[in-house]
This record gives C-alpha cells, sequence and structure tokens, in this order.
C-alpha cells in the first residue's frame, strides 16, 4: 500500500493541532512571506524555496526531521503528525511528498494554504485559506 499525503482544510488542521499535541505545522513558505504575511500561531519555520537562491531546500527532511524528533519519534508506527501549509497548497504538496519518500508516514497538506488562491481581483484570504477562516495567526 503506498503512502498519500492526507489533504485538509484549514480548519481540520486546527482541530488536528487542537486535539493530538504531537501534531506540528510546518510552513513551508518563504522567510519573507512567514515573517511579513503571517504564520499559523505555534507553526514552526522550514522553508521548502527561499532566498536568495529560490531552489528547493537541500536541508528540508533534515530540518523537518530535527522539528519532529524533539521527543516525538518517526518510523515507529506511531508518526506524530506533520502538517505542511504555504500560500496556497501547491509548495506544501510537493514537500509532502519528499517527507512520504523519506520515511515519514503521517503527512497532511493544507489545501488551501495560508492564504487561499487569488479572487476576480487579485486579493488573497478573500475565498479561502487559513486567515480567511480566521484562524488563530501571528505576524513579526
Amino acid at each position: 500500500m503506498s503512502k498519500k499525503i492526507r489533504s485538509i482544510t484549514p480548519p481540520e488542521a486546527w482541530e488536528l493541532v487542537s486535539r493530538n499535541q504531537r501534531a506540528v505545522i510546518i510552513d513551508v513558505r518563504s522567510s519573507m512571506e512567514y515573517l511579513f504575511v503571517g504564520h499559523p500561531a505555534g507553526s514552526v519555520h522550514v522553508p521548502w524555496i527561499d532566498a536568495p537562491e529560490w531552489t528547493v531546500n537541500p536541508h528540508f527532511v533534515t530540518e523537518v526531521r530535527k522539528v519532529m524528533l524533539g521527543g516525538i519519534g518517526i518510523g515507529s508506527g506511531h508518526d506524530a503528525p506533520v502538517i505542511l501549509i504555504c500560500r496556497s497548497g501547491k509548495r506544501s504538496l510537493e514537500a509532502g511528498k519528499l517527507l512520504l519518500n523519506n520515511g515519514f508516514s503521517e503527512v497532511y497538506n493544507v489545501s488551501e494554504g495560508f492564504e487561499g488562491e487569488l479572487d476576480a481581483n487579485h486579493h488573497r484570504s478573500t475565498t479561502g485559506g487559513w486567515r480567511f477562516h480566521g484562524l488563530p495567526w501571528e505576524q513579526c
């Protein structure tokens, strides 16, 4: 049986984190997005693609593994849920595939992301996303 990324909405992600203290939201957006646009409250930042090179982070799996090994463990058949979020759910989906290919078993993708898709006026956070749903978030 092949492992699959589980797609969940922002409210489902918040519920999962709220009821399972082992679950971790990992924001895979760039440092600029994480700091200045905002991020889910309590999330951990591990960029998938970041400045200045704008290439896939070659240390992504190792960095996520470090976050998750903080007393939780991976590969025991009882992995803690890894919930990935980006702007609209596309980068986090790619990052999730890499995690699955590297031994993670319980990987979720927040399908609407933090800001959701663009609306007819080219605005985000108006038709979907973490902020659209009024979930807890913060910015620096």
